[in-house]
């Protein structure tokens, strides 16, 4: 681990119990290392965030870029496309 920084952080009585009866089951060795768990899993799910939104900035910008298709022909085309499916479908019974 790197160099460290003391943050003091104010909780709830209730958060801050919590904590202490964690430390105090042995699931953590002090309510530190159980903040900076949280705090990885809190990074984590704001770099997947940030991922998933550059993902999806990417796929707009290459869906504006075309090709584009008329919405009635498409929706027809798809609905013959199914009404083939079900046709084709042999019987359960």
């Amino acid at each position: 681990m790197g160099k460290l920084e003391r943050i003091t952080v104010t909780l709830p009585e209730k958060m801050a119990a919590g904590l202490r009866d964690r430390v105090a089951a042995g699931d953590y060795a002090t309510t530190s290392e159980i903040v900076r768990d949280a705090l990885r899993g809190w990074c984590d799910k704001q770099d997947r965030r940030r991922a998933a939104a550059e993902s999806l900035s990417q796929l707009i910008a290459e869906g504006e870029q075309g090709p584009f298709r008329d919405g009635d022909e498409f929706f027809d085309a798809l609905e013959s496309r199914l009404q083939k499916l079900i046709d084709d479908k042999p019987d359960a019974g």
